[in-house]
């Protein structure tokens, strides 16, 4: 591919960071030669040229000349269409869509194999940092045992304002919005979904194995309170939003994203505001730590970026690992332990809960919280009732202790 011309779906905040790079950016090769819009009639910057704009998809899909698409909308369905029908004729796409990609992707790796496309999506996962073409290429092994991190630029920045800066969590939250790192419906980000569809790109990559999304416990930091972070304060760590993909055997692995007590002995308890940081551990290396911005237009921009540039080369994911014989198998078939506060309300819902042993009881007239080891698989069942508004439920590491 000598030069590419692209066609640009959505233009919002990672949209114009886009335009705006590789209109700088000399050696890409690349220019847009078109861009569909919701709305023509919707106020941009000067430097944008007007004529390059449409409102009708098939002025893109139907150009013989794009040899490239870029997809950055903010509707998964939506996306999941354009990104589909582009594959279907054989057209490259680079997409940032992390919930539709997580949603659809053996459907789009088959399609990618059926009808010779390629598809890219550095930028759905942690932003600037490049953890899916690293696990696709550089951990091409079987000595892989982990991956966990700090996933979601957003909660991380309001967790950061409350234990580094002494907010709380509603304040912190509010500032969140007003810089634009966090949606006026940040739900998608505080309960954890955004982690969750990331980390199952990223399992995709790190062991070859799918996991839809509806079988992976998610629990986020919407009801967090002074309670919870008081008690981290007390036992000198801090509390982050972390996701992760473990192998507990050589035949299994499991993951979950949720709260969790970070010790400052560990590289994510530095991470903070809207940065990422990825820890990945293997049989033989122990731990490599990845750290960068991963929230905000120009941080995603530069990762669509990187896979226009690497279309250049022709280059495409091989998904090699899910071609390994005796890949292993996803599990919930493991114990955690878990910290859970509750209100006098919720207690009937919390003393229901199977607990294989409880270590630690605190009772008072307005919250108790209990501290109790309990398979995954029940914390599946009961996640209904564990997200009620006086519920908050936090994980306490038990993997790889004994290498930290």
């Amino acid at each position: 591919m000598s030069t590419i011309k692209i066609g640009l779906f959505g233009l919002g905040t990672v949209g114009l960071g886009i335009y705006s790079i590789i209109g700088k950016a000399r050696n890409t090769h690349a220019e847009i030669s078109r861009i569909c819009v919701r709305s023509l009639d919707k106020p941009r910057p000067a430097e944008v040229r007007s004529e390059l704009l449409t409102d009708r998809p098939a002025d893109i899909l139907d150009d013989p000349e794009i040899n490239l698409i870029i997809e950055v909308i903010d509707n998964a369905d939506a996306a999941y269409r354009i990104v589909s029908e582009a594959l279907r004729r054989g057209i490259a796409v680079v997409s940032g869509n992390k919930a539709m990609i997580a949603r659809h992707l053996p459907e789009l790796i088959e399609l990618q194999r059926t009808h010779g496309g390629a598809l890219l999506y550095d930028a759905s996962s942690c932003g600037s940092i490049p953890v899916i073409r690293n696990l696709e290429e550089y951990y091409d092994n079987d000595l892989l045992l982990e991956v966990k991190g700090i996933l979601n630029g957003s909660s991380n920045f309001i967790l950061s304002r409350v234990f580094d800066h002494g907010e709380d969590y509603a304040r912190a939250l509010r500032e969140a919005q007003e810089l634009g790192f966090a949606e006026a419906d940040p739900s998608f980000d505080i309960e954890g979904y955004d982690s969750l569809f990331k980390l199952v790109i990223i399992t995709v990559h790190a062991l070859g194995v799918y996991v839809s999304p509806d079988d992976v416990f998610t629990y986020g930091i919407t009801t967090i309170s002074s309670d919870d972070i008081r008690l981290a304060r007390e036992k000198d760590m801090k509390i982050k939003l972390v996701a992760q993909v473990v192998k507990v055997a050589d035949e299994s692995f499991t993951m979950f994203v949720m709260p969790e007590f970070v010790a400052p002995s560990k590289y994510i308890y530095s991470v903070d505001n809207e940065y990422n940081g990825v820890v990945i551990r293997g049989e033989c290396y122990d731990r490599q730590f990845m750290f960068g911005k991963g929230a905000g237009g120009f941080p995603t921009a530069s990762s669509i970026l990187s896979d226009v540039t690497a279309r250049l080369h022709n280059y495409r994911y091989e998904y090699k690992k899910m071609g390994y014989l005796g890949r292993p198998a996803y599990t919930t078939d493991v114990e955690l332990r878990v910290y859970i506060r509750f209100t006098p309300a919720d207690t009937a819902t919390v003393e229901a809960l199977p607990f294989t042993r409880v270590r630690e009881r605190y009772t008072s007239d307005t919250h108790s919280y209990v501290i109790a080891d309990i398979p995954l698989r029940a914390l599946i069942e009961a996640r209904e009732q564990l997200r009620a508004p006086g519920i908050f439920l936090c994980n306490i590491p038990r993997f790889f202790l004994d290498r930290d």
